[in-house]
């Protein structure tokens, strides 16, 4: 009856997506224009008082090959994030590091479109359909990424702060995301060691009547008893030490794109910019992080002393030459999967509705 009723729950919320009418569409179309505002205003700050001509001169002495450098350290960056996950859904099925990565090409291809980061949930329907299975137990492995990019950037953050000095509003925020780093450790430990036996004693109950308290609590000890699966799984720990493979092909990415824009920065300082960046842009906003991404460049860069036209220029140049490679794989992605993006959300609510052995491969 618990499960029942979290699946119920899954249904009524997706199946709010494609319906016009319902007021949930309000408030998605006020995080959305508070998204895009966002972007006007960070693009708006980024290109005042800027020398356009100093930009178009550093554009054409460009080192094309320190770029093509950058855009794989990018790609193998997505392709460990594909064994990654494909290492975390162990618990719940077997399914090639392939279709996990055109997964996440097919969400990141979506968040390029879409805002608020639609394409998580995108990638997790994909993986879903193919391996025959319910949204709701291909959740957890996305939870359990997003914790173990947490814990890999706060470590990130500590190391580049020993090497390199960081500004005083950077420790502040690098001793945030540490707090913030434990509180998830300690939720983590909680639900794979100390709920183990509740977690089991709450599969076998069966109580009715609960309404949507009810729901939540049942969709809530699924999602749990997911990630305490993912937690006593062999290949958790090769999946963590994975993930710092991803933080670390991210870092060098935008280095070498800073290299062959003639941005010469030691790698400490390089990855300190990176880590501004990925903590900027981890708040969902508009499409492709337009904006958001070419702020925090720009703040990072003249942190450590890089004029504001130069860091402007190179924040352009990096989000076209890091985001036109999602746009190519991931457009190839998606379509390789037969889905329309404009049927994305009607599809996801479908598929919830829908018994797990219908769905296809």
């Amino acid at each position: 009856m618990r499960r029942a009723q979290g699946d119920n729950l899954i249904e009524s919320i997706a199946s709010q997506a494609p319906n016009s009418d319902s007021p949930r569409r309000v408030a998605r179309f006020a995080r959305q224009a508070v998204g895009y505002i966002i972007a006007l205003v960070c693009l708006t700050w980024v290109i005042h008082d800027i020398d356009a001509r100093k930009i178009l001169s550093q554009v054409s002495n460009i080192n094309w090959g320190w770029i093509a450098v950058g855009i794989s350290c990018d790609f193998l960056s997505y392709l460990i994030q594909g064994y990654r996950w494909q290492l975390l859904l162990k618990p719940v099925g077997s399914i090639s590091i392939v279709r996990t990565t055109q997964a996440i090409y097919s969400g990141l291809f979506t968040n390029e479109i879409l805002p608020l980061r639609t394409g998580e949930l995108v990638r997790g329907y994909l993986i879903s359909r193919w391996l025959g299975v319910r949204l709701v137990n291909v959740i957890p492995s996305v939870m359990v990424e997003r914790f173990f990019d947490a814990l890999w950037l706060g470590m990130g953050v500590a190391v580049t702060a020993i090497l390199v000095t960081l500004p005083r509003d950077l420790m502040r925020a690098a001793d945030i995301l540490g707090v913030l780093v434990l509180i998830l450790i300690t939720i983590f430990i909680y639900l794979v060691v100390r709920r183990e036996k509740e977690l089991d004693e709450n599969g076998k109950q069966a109580p009715s009547g609960w309404g949507i308290l009810g729901a939540i609590s049942s969709l809530l000890t699924r999602l749990a008893s997911g990630v305490k699966a993912i937690g006593a799984s062999p290949t958790f720990y090769l999946a963590l030490a994975a993930s710092s493979f991803f933080i670390v092909f991210q870092i060098l990415a935008l280095w070498f794109v800073m290299i062959g824009y003639g941005i010469a920065l030691p790698i400490w300082t390089g990855a300190a910019v990176a880590m501004i960046l990925l903590l900027g842009v981890a708040i969902p906003n508009a499409p492709s992080n337009i904006g958001t991404y070419q702020f925090f460049i720009v703040i990072g860069l003249t942190l450590f002393g890089v004029d504001k036209t130069t860091a402007t220029g190179f924040s352009m140049v990096a989000f076209v030459v890091l985001t036109a490679p999602l746009w190519l794989l991931g457009s190839f992605a998606i379509a390789r999967t037969g889905i329309k993006v404009r049927d994305i959300r009607s599809q996801i609510s479908a598929s919830v509705k829908r018994p797990p052995e219908t769905l296809g491969r």
